[in-house]
């Protein structure tokens, strides 16, 4: 039996993939058909839905601009965390704002931890006819307001590492994007 020559060599690379865009654009089912694809090949990775994050970590937190960058810093935080300890964290959350996107992504390179920004660019005419949690529907009968991209702004990203055009390709395709994008960054 070889032991190895360092034990940096063991150390598994974790990083962040922030997948941002708009309500019912895909995100969060391209992040969890990436994370079936790196698991099988037996890689550590946690997926910190948007939905579960606001359940359990962000509670009480609204949807005013101030909440919502308290509940994106507190999500960049876990998935750095996560992240420097070698876990390949997917995050599918909108984060609507690109400063509070660019602290997270400072917050990482400051650790020297991997973080990719990948935009789901998909466009709100599609998003609203998925309407995966009847949102846009919500919206338009006047039961809702504050909705992300229709009456409350999202700002998309200028550069992001990977824009994804979900309403031209399957899921596997998108996902298969990703995971391109993570073999060429050295992260897969």
């Amino acid at each position: 039996m070889t032991a190895p020559q360092s034990i940096q060599e063991t150390l598994v690379t974790g990083a962040t993939v922030w997948l941002t865009g708009l309500p019912s654009a895909g995100k969060t089912t391209v992040a969890h058909e990436l994370a079936r694809t790196l698991r099988a090949e037996g890689r550590a990775v946690e997926v910190l839905d948007g939905d579960e994050i606001r359940e359990f970590l962000s509670a009480g937190l609204g949807f005013s601009r101030t909440d919502r960058d308290t509940n994106v810093q507190r999500i960049g935080f876990v998935a750095e965390l996560l992240a420097r300890n070698g876990v390949l964290t997917l995050v599918p959350v909108i984060a609507p704002f690109a400063d509070s996107r660019e602290a997270v992504r400072k917050r990482h390179q400051a650790g020297g931890t991997p973080y990719l920004e990948v935009h789901v660019a998909t466009p709100v005419e599609v998003c609203s006819v998925r309407d995966v949690k009847g949102l846009y529907a919500k919206q338009a009968a006047g039961e809702i307001s504050g909705l992300t991209g229709v009456d409350d702004p999202y700002e998309e990203p200028e550069s992001p590492d990977l824009r994804v055009e979900s309403q031209d390709q399957t899921v596997q395709e998108s996902a298969a994007a990703v995971y391109a994008l993570l073999t060429e960054r050295g992260l897969a």
